[in-house]
């Protein structure tokens, strides 16, 4: 194990025993205890849900927070749920992930070049965190990117991973950044800063209405392919 990885487990280890957010805590664990019916022989993992992947990434995805029957029930971001059955798929055809199925942690899924991220590490009531959540778990956020010293592109996945996302970049650059949240949409942040990218989160909410298709969201993997070989 080398110093990178070193300090991406600690990190990790930090994540899960988080116990910043009270409402967040309660309601995690609410969740994990009672269950879904479909799940009932399940374990459910019922803490913060670290980030995953390949910790020499070129490409960091962030999304909202764990799903309440996805990550907070299997340990993985976007693992267990049907945004993960959407994104995940996606992800292999670009050639990003090494299968297109994600159902639980010791599936085999492995991730090339990428890392897989979120706002907020605990499943919040109604997928809604406040304010102070946010804020609270914000820093983890801010230590991968730390860490992953090889990014080029952050692909912020809804509006709030856009705009929690470009907050980090903005105190990063000292500067107000105006960039709209436009799906598709591709920013550079300045030298020596990655590129970032906007699309709809891969929801049900947004994939069954027909918000996100399959070509709209193969396009945005396409976008940050072009990125990442213009950087080589």
């Amino acid at each position: 194990m080398n110093d990178n990885e070193e300090l991406f487990h600690s990190l990790e280890a930090q994540i899960i025993a988080c116990q910043r957010c009270p409402r967040l805590v309660e309601w995690r664990q609410e969740v994990a205890r009672v269950k879904r019916r479909a799940y009932l022989d399940w374990e459910y993992w019922g803490k913060p849900v670290p980030g995953f992947g390949d910790y020499q990434a070129r490409v960091l995805v962030v999304g909202l927070a764990p799903g309440a029957h996805g990550a907070n029930r299997t340990g993985r971001m976007f693992t267990g749920d049907g945004s993960g059955d959407f994104l995940y798929p996606a992800l292999h055809q670009a050639g990003f992930a090494n299968q297109p199925n994600a159902v639980k942690r010791e599936d085999g899924l492995e991730l090339e070049h990428m890392f897989i991220s979120a706002v907020c590490r605990c499943v919040p009531p109604g997928n809604k965190p406040k304010a102070g959540e946010i804020s609270n778990c914000l820093p983890y956020l801010e230590r991968e990117i730390d860490l992953l010293d090889q990014l080029q592109v952050t692909v912020a996945l809804g509006r709030i991973a856009f705009d929690q996302t470009l907050r980090i970049y903005r105190q990063r650059r000292g500067e107000r950044l105006r960039f709209d949240f436009v799906h598709g949409a591709k920013y550079s942040l300045g030298d020596g800063m990655p590129w970032l990218v906007a699309s709809y989160h891969p929801s049900r909410q947004n994939t069954q209405t027909g918000r996100l298709t399959e070509a709209m969201f193969a396009d945005i993997w396409e976008k940050v392919t072009q990125i990442i070989n213009l950087e080589k």
